[in-house]
C-alpha cells in the first residue's frame, strides 16, 4: 500500500507547484480540492492493512478529509468568487516564474531536511515527511506572495495540509477525534474568511489584500 501512498504524496506537491504556476483563482481552488481529495485517500493508503482492527476511525478521518477539503471549502470558495466577479491574481508580490523558482527550491529543501530529521518513530513512507514540509512551505509562500483575499485562504489550506500529512506519522499516537477537531476548525476558519472575502468585495470593489494596509483609524 506504500506505493499508493507515495503516488498520492506526489500527486500533492505537483498540485501545490500548480497553485503557485497559475494566476487563475479558479484553478488554485480546483487544484486545492485535488489536493483534499489526494488527501482523503491518504490514510487509506498508509494504515489500511495495518489497522484492521480499526478502519471505521480511518473511514471517518477519509471520509471527513474528503467532504471538509474536498468539497465543502471548494464551493465555499469558489462561491466566493462568483460574488466577488474576480478571477485572476493581479500582479502578484513576486512573479510566477519567480515563485515556481522558489517553490521548487522549497520543495528541493524538504527532501533534504526530511533525511536529515530524526524521529522517534519511523515514518511509514520516506517521502511522507519531506512532501509534508514541501506543502507546509509552499502554503506559506503562497500565503506571503500572492495578493487577492481567495489565494491566501489557498495558502492557509495548503499548510494545514502539511499539517495533516505530517500527522500521519503519528497517528497511532494521537487519537483520530483529534485529527477531525482539526478539520472543523479549519471549516469554520475558512467560512469566515469567505464571510470576510464577501465583505471586502462589496465594501471596496475587490479582494486585493494589499489595500487593507492603507486603512486607518
Amino acid at each position: 500500500m506504500t506505493g499508493y501512498a507515495d503516488f498520492l504524496l506526489l500527486v500533492v506537491v505537483a498540485l501545490s507547484l500548480s497553485i503557485v504556476a497559475t494566476s487563475r483563482l479558479t484553478s488554485c481552488v480546483r487544484a486545492s480540492a485535488l489536493q483534499g481529495v489526494a488527501l482523503s485517500l491518504l490514510p487509506l493508503a498508509l494504515w489500511g492493512r495495518a489497522l484492521d482492527r480499526h478502519m471505521l476511525p480511518v473511514v471517518v478521518m477519509s471520509l471527513g478529509t474528503l467532504a471538509v477539503k474536498g468539497v465543502v471549502i471548494p464551493l465555499l470558495l469558489s462561491r466566493a468568487i462568483r460574488e466577488a466577479n474576480v478571477r485572476r491574481e493581479a500582479e502578484p508580490f513576486i512573479s510566477l516564474h519567480f515563485s515556481l523558482l522558489i517553490a521548487a527550491a522549497l520543495v528541493g529543501f524538504s527532501f533534504w531536511l526530511g533525511t536529515v530529521l530524526v524521529l522517534p518513530r519511523s515514518a511509514p513512507t520516506p517521502l511522507l515527511v519531506p512532501i509534508a514540509f514541501a506543502t507546509l512551505l509552499v502554503g506559506f509562500l503562497v500565503l506571503v506572495v500572492r495578493r487577492k483575499a481567495v489565494t491566501q485562504v489557498v495558502g492557509y489550506l495548503m499548510l494545514e495540509n502539511g499539517i495533516f500529512i505530517f500527522g500521519q506519522t503519528l497517528v497511532e499516537e494521537i487519537p483520530f477525534a483529534v485529527e477531525l477537531g482539526i478539520l472543523l476548525d479549519l471549516l469554520v476558519g475558512v467560512f469566515v474568511m469567505g464571510i470576510a472575502i464577501n465583505h471586502i468585495s462589496r465594501e471596496f470593489e475587490h479582494i486585493d489584500t494589499e489595500w487593507l494596509s492603507a486603512l486607518r483609524d
